[in-house]
């Protein structure tokens, strides 16, 4: 992704995502910094996919139940392959 082709107020959920999943800890406290984290949560509940470790971080930092999160939904309804 280029960075200078990002507008970081229309693009906020992208920018959460990828932070959330990817980042280290000095860019969660940039993102909070820079959005909020009224914002974070308003964007992050409606994230359609996080892995569950990410999906748990969020819902601790925000104090909202995982059922609250869109990607929740997405997690229940995927069928896994068979554990062999």
């Amino acid at each position: 992704v280029n960075q200078q082709a990002i507008d970081y107020n229309k693009h906020a959920r992208f920018v959460i995502e990828r932070v959330v999943l990817f980042g280290k800890l000095v860019d969660w406290k940039e993102l909070k910094a820079f959005y909020g984290l009224n914002k974070i949560k308003q964007e992050a509940l409606q994230i359609k996919t996080l892995d569950l470790k990410s999906l748990n971080f969020l819902s601790l930092v925000l104090n909202e139940p995982r059922e609250n999160f869109r990607c929740y939904e997405q997690i229940q309804s995927i069928n896994k392959h068979w554990n062999y």
